[in-house]
């Protein structure tokens, strides 16, 4: 099967999820929620995508899982999977513009700038509503900053456009899980508003790293 027939193939399985995004935690919904990141890294090793593509891939797809699951504990290693996930997209950010995080501040100052202020801001708008989890989040929130960073080393484009989407996904997460309450008419918009961005940035990620 080819890279592109596999990668449409996640894409058609993640528009299942999408009405399955507000359902409480079940096998099905794990399932539903796991299967397309998997696809998405077959879809980027069989394109000859490099290994920190797959694995960021790869890592994201336990960190779907993880956080399918209820509880505490699943939450964290959801964290930590997507920190896995950002860390080694910023390998491969790096690797294919052959720069540094620092690039981004000559190339894309504004963007740059922008991004830092908001991973800053995070400290008013999110770390006092996430209580003993503060650290964490703290550590995920720099490194998907760095993960940003790496993406605007790159020349505006598919990969740059896709991290944003995956930062965008996260931001809308982030305020879904410790801003809304379970009676906020948001919840489910935001639902779908994170899985439809997440998925368009993962998706244009692979895209980038493969072309």
């Amino acid at each position: 099967m080819s890279p592109h027939l596999i990668l449409y193939l996640g894409l058609a399985l993640s528009l299942l999820y999408l009405p399955m995004t507000g359902n409480p935690p079940g096998w099905t919904r794990s399932a539903v929620k796991t299967l397309p990141l998997p696809l998405f890294a077959l879809a980027a090793w069989a394109a000859g995508g490099s290994p920190w593509l797959v694995a960021g891939l790869a890592f994201s797809a336990l960190g779907d899982f993880a956080l399918s699951r209820k509880g505490e504990r699943a939450f964290l290693y959801g964290l930590s999977a997507f920190a896995l996930a950002h860390l080694v997209y910023v390998l491969h950010f790096l690797g294919l513009s052959g720069g540094a995080l620092w690039d981004a501040f000559s190339l894309y100052p504004v963007l740059a700038v922008a991004l830092v202020a908001l991973m800053i801001s995070s400290e008013i708008w999110l770390a006092p509503f996430v209580g003993h989890l503060r650290w964490p989040v703290r550590a995920y929130v720099v490194i998907i900053c760095a993960m940003g960073l790496a993406a605007l080393s790159l020349p505006l484009g598919v990969s740059a456009l896709g991290a944003g989407l995956f930062i965008l996904s996260d931001l809308i997460l982030s305020l879904q899980l410790f801003r809304m309450g379970e009676d906020n008419p948001l919840v489910g918009p935001a639902g779908w508003a994170v899985w439809l961005f997440y998925i368009s940035g993962q998706a244009l990620i692979l895209a980038g790293g493969t072309a």
